[in-house]
Order: structure tokens, then C-alpha cells, then sequence
């Protein structure tokens, strides 16, 4: 599996760069097919709290999935967005058993 991570404006600490390898990999507990994972962060409206935005798209053998969401912090922001997208890997997987 592949990961991207694209910052916009801002470069990623080390540290945050190691946390989003180690919970995007965890992706394949639910689905072991899939191709490439793009995580794109980015600060909306930098005077504000919740302002950090993580955007995450899967890509499936036929499917591309996508979640995003903002939260006062990257960190945050990530397993929020994982959250949505194990529950979208969950039906991906359901209906795959089904047909």
C-alpha cells in the first residue's frame, strides 16, 4: 500500500509525518486491497480554532473512497477521518462478499 501525504502551505513536522504512517497503515486491518492512500492537510482560516483539515482518499480496485474533516488539531483531524473511512471500508467489504 501505498501513502501520499501533501501538505498545503505548511510543511509536516517529522513527528506528525510517523503518526500518519502508523494510522493509515492500520487501513489494511479492514480491506487488503488497497492500492494507494492520499492524505492532504491543510490550515483553513489560520486565526480560527478548528482550523486543521485532514482529507483522505482510498483507492480500491474499482472504488475510490474519500472522507475529510476539521478539528483543532492534525492529529485529531486524522483519526476522525480514519474513523469515517473504516466504516466506508466496512460496506466496500460487504458488498464485495455480496456479489
Amino acid at each position: 500500500m501505498e501513502i501520499n501525504v501533501k501538505t498545503i502551505k505548511f510543511d509536516a513536522t517529522e513527528k506528525l509525518q510517523e503518526f500518519i504512517q502508523k494510522k493509515v497503515g492500520k487501513l489494511e486491518k479492514f480491506c487488503d486491497n488497497i492500492r494507494k492512500v492520499e492524505v492532504s492537510l491543510k490550515v483553513v482560516k489560520p486565526e480560527t480554532a478548528l482550523n486543521k483539515q485532514a482529507a483522505i482518499t482510498v483507492s480500491l480496485p474499482g472504488e475510490e473512497l474519500y472522507a475529510d474533516k476539521v478539528c483543532n488539531t492534525f492529529e485529531e483531524a486524522i483519526q476522525e477521518t480514519l474513523a469515517a473511512l473504516e466504516k466506508q471500508l466496512q460496506k466496500y467489504k460487504e458488498k464485495q462478499a455480496a456479489k
